[in-house]
């Protein structure tokens, strides 16, 4: 089976392009979470920091642009233990800045 990431799509906080990374996430209550290992030091998150605007999508490095449609949301960094205990569950790692992505998306009525 295929490893999942998350494509996390920040604007460059000096040139205004779109800049995309992948990275390990867990997903918990509706949100996103993914985990800085440079903390503030860390290009997307001094991206996201200017402009929390941001869009992901979840997938296969195969197939990530053709089948996973990007959910703009809102990026902010978060102190949130059970984040942690969850990304070292899953991966064994968790040392770092975690960051909450929120759906800009209403859920349905």
């Amino acid at each position: 089976m295929a490893e999942h990431f998350l494509y996390l799509t920040t604007i460059g906080r000096t040139t205004g392009l779109e800049r995309q990374v992948e990275i390990w996430f867990i997903e918990r209550t509706g949100s996103f979470y993914i985990v800085a290992e440079r903390r503030e030091e860390t290009g997307w998150v001094k991206n996201l920091t200017k402009q929390p605007n941001v869009a992901f999508s979840v997938g296969t490095r195969d197939a990530r642009e053709s089948v996973h449609a990007r959910t703009a949301a809102i990026a902010r960094v978060v102190d949130d233990e059970e984040v942690k205990a969850l990304m070292d569950a899953k991966y064994g790692w968790s040392d770092g800045l975690v960051v909450e992505l929120r759906s800009l998306r209403r859920p349905p009525a």
